[in-house]
């Protein structure tokens, strides 16, 4: 039985890996309420259920990818039986010793069989070969599928961003310690 194999991508993938269905399903979101009292603010996340599923697309058009290519430090792919299942893209962000994770895709019908956990092992071992310090990965807040699998891994909840997208959404950040 074929298992589920990381390799680093090759610039020969970046057609399969743009044309990937980069959408996702939710019937939840994460909310946030921002508050100010008594010289602090407060800000507060908590699950919405929605009234009905809604299907969303990312918010970078994927055909970004191609650029990210050109700055890729670690860019990993995975496989199965020649069938390219998804990829991760790390990047350096500009704190020394932090790895940023902004793109983390799997084919639509290849969710929940454990290719995303495969990659983000995968990038966390090259992470710590590569002495980083901290893992951060960064989703919508209307990305409730990838806030539970951030959750799932250990990373934690490390911060936001509002209006961090170019459709205005709001950014969250997981993070996690290698040391």
């Amino acid at each position: 039985m074929p298992q589920v194999q990381v390799r680093p991508a090759q610039s020969a993938d970046l057609p399969t890996l743009t044309a990937l269905d980069h959408s996702y399903t939710t019937e939840n979101v994460w909310q946030m309420e921002t508050r100010e009292e008594a010289g602090a603010v407060h800000v507060t996340f908590r699950t919405v259920r929605l009234p009905r599923s809604v299907r969303a697309s990312p918010p970078r058009d994927p055909r970004l990818l191609v650029e990210a290519w050109n700055s890729r430090v670690c860019f990993l792919v995975a496989e199965e039986g020649g069938v390219v299942k998804g990829y991760l893209n790390l990047t350096l962000a500009p704190v020394a010793g932090v790895g940023w994770i902004a793109d983390l895709g799997v084919e639509r019908r290849f969710r929940r069989t454990g290719v995303g956990s495969v990659l983000l092992d995968a990038a966390l071992e090259w992470a710590r070969q590569n002495r980083l310090q901290r893992v951060v990965l960064e989703t919508q807040s209307k990305n409730y599928p990838a806030i539970c699998f951030a959750l799932k891994h250990s990373l934690v909840y490390c911060g936001y961003n509002d209006r961090y997208y170019p459709n205005q959404d709001v950014a969250l950040f997981f993070g996690a310690n290698l040391r």
